[in-house]
């Protein structure tokens, strides 16, 4: 008496192997009909249920930039989109973490700390936000007595609270409730615990609306999704910089 299946090996082996195709097939199948289901919101759709996040593109649509009115430096771009073009360069170049003391200010190229990222963007704008910085607090110490209580034009505008004193009298103060996600823009400035940490704010978003923020904490990626992590700093400030409101006595241009 013979045991088990009557069909020949090399039949099943066959039907086997047609089973594989048609399930390669169903897969391949389905994969086109996924992103055939691209919807007008942005949204990829799948026929087996569920959404993907909302492509970058459809949250800028959504949340779209109100480009600044000044170009400072005169390269037919506005200072929003300069400042958030001159956050990423320095977050796509990811230079190593460094917030040591260097003599003249400026760090290497390669190296940086928070604070670096924004000085760095300003520049793309034409602004010397060093030169901004260390003028105002010699103008104005008692401004600047908690932030720099002994100032020192070698690492002021590198400290988080300085610039925090700085875009308080000279930016538009914004909200910093980040469930008001229309309130938030590229190019805006973000400060965490008043002395703590700084970024820049980006014009990507998570899937719910939440701005990334482009900064440097020495992560790997420097434009994330920082607010929507489970545990993040506090949001104590969030600024603006128009320069058609800032006395022109305070500005200064960007010669590096």
């Amino acid at each position: 008496m013979q045991h088990g299946s009557s069909i020949p090996r090399r039949h099943r082996t066959g039907r086997r192997v047609a089973v594989v195709i048609a399930a390669v097939a169903v897969v391949a199948i389905v994969a086109a009909v996924v992103v055939a289901h691209l919807s007008d919101t942005g949204v990829i759709t799948s026929p087996l249920g569920g959404d993907t996040q909302p492509s970058d593109e459809t949250m800028r649509d959504r949340y779209p930039m109100t480009p600044s009115d000044v170009d400072f430096d005169g390269d037919g771009v506005d200072d929003y989109t300069d400042i958030l073009a001159g956050a990423r360069k320095d977050a796509e170049a990811a230079p190593t973490y460094d917030d040591g003391y260097y003599q003249g200010g400026y760090p290497p190229a390669d190296r940086g700390a928070c604070t670096d990222v924004v000085w760095r963007a300003f520049a793309e704008a034409g602004y010397d936000l060093k030169a901004m910085v260390d003028a105002d607090i010699a103008a104005h110490p008692a401004d600047y007595a908690n932030a720099a209580p002994a100032p020192d034009p070698n690492i002021d505008f590198r400290r988080t609270g300085v610039l925090d004193v700085f875009l308080s009298k000279y930016a538009q103060t914004l909200t910093t409730d980040t469930s008001d996600k229309a309130a938030w823009q590229g190019g805006d400035i973000v400060v965490f615990e008043t002395t703590r940490h700084i970024g820049v704010v980006s014009d990507l978003r998570d899937g719910d609306g939440l701005p990334f923020i482009i900064h440097n904490m020495g992560q790997r990626q420097r434009e994330n999704d920082y607010l929507a992590f489970r545990k993040h700093m506090a949001v104590t400030g969030h600024y603006r910089f128009d320069a058609s409101q800032v006395p022109q006595d305070v500005l200064r241009p960007w010669n590096g």
